[in-house]
């Protein structure tokens, strides 16, 4: 029989084996959880970036910051003729390419040059009316009317805005693209005289005579040449919701030629309603 000596050596060593097996599941236990903890943080790491850049749009995607417009709050004085116009005057509307939309150019022929035309373009950003001039530009109220009074402008958004150097709104084209026109073309009616200013409106053009559909209303400067046929004037009311399209910017697509870009707030003519 083992002796007491015996048996105490023999318990001491299976006691040893004991503690040293519970050290080696401890340090196993021990790596284990390190282990599972480096995953999980290294988990959390790519999350978080993951989310952080699929939360915003790609570079190319992002709006760019807008810079601040500065508005002149003041109006220009109502622009006038040096000399006055006869009364009436003969006006040509001449074909000129295709019509954007289906539209009737108006008669040729005389017109008055003499009173105003109060009209109201109704769009979704709020109500703009205009005073129309005829002493100013006879030939294009004519037109401007005879589109208005067709339909032609329903439906269709200003496609431009610039807010840097030249501050103004331009409408008209039923493309949007800015190339699109009545499929008739008439005069310039300018004078050297001409200086714009906010609250003018006036017809765009490709150049000498080329007047169509498109126009440009003006809320703040407009350093231009007297290039442009000036034919009436927009109201406070009118002009304070121009001033809240340009507030909010644009996207720039025409900064590399004509300058400005398409407006960040859309605006669509619903209807333009003429007193005449």
């Amino acid at each position: 029989m083992p002796s007491n000596e015996q048996r105490r050596q023999a318990a001491k060593r299976k006691l040893e084996r004991q503690m040293q097996r519970r050290e080696e599941q401890a340090k196993r236990r021990r790596v284990i959880t390190i282990g599972a903890t480096i995953v999980v943080v290294i988990a959390i790491v790519v999350g978080v970036f993951y989310f952080s850049r699929s939360g915003s749009a790609p570079a190319a995607e992002q709006q760019p910051p807008q810079p601040q417009v500065n508005i002149p709050t003041e109006l220009a004085p109502p622009p006038t003729r040096p000399a006055p116009l006869a009364d009436p005057v003969s006006c040509t509307y001449r074909p000129d390419g295709q019509a954007s939309k289906p539209v009737q150019p108006p008669a040729n022929g005389e017109v008055s040059s003499k009173g105003t035309v109060q009209a109201t373009i109704e769009t979704n950003q709020g109500n703009i009316p205009l005073t129309l001039d005829r002493s100013l530009a006879p030939c294009t109220v004519n037109s401007f009317i005879s589109l208005a009074k067709q339909s032609f402008y329903e439906g269709t958004n200003c496609h431009r805005i610039s807010t840097e150097g030249l501050q103004m709104l331009q409408c008209g084209d039923p493309t949007g693209q800015g190339s699109g026109g009545p499929g008739y073309a008439f005069d310039d009616e300018t004078f050297p005289e001409l200086k714009y200013g906010r609250g003018y409106l006036a017809m765009a053009n490709s150049g000498p005579n080329t007047n169509g559909s498109q126009f440009f209303m003006v809320f703040g400067d407009a350093q231009l040449s007297p290039d442009y046929t000036v034919f009436g004037t927009i109201s406070p009311e009118g002009l304070e919701v121009i001033d809240g399209v340009a507030r909010a910017g644009h996207d720039g697509a025409f900064d590399s030629s004509a300058g400005g870009g398409h407006p960040h707030e859309q605006v669509t003519f619903n209807k333009i309603n003429v007193q005449a």
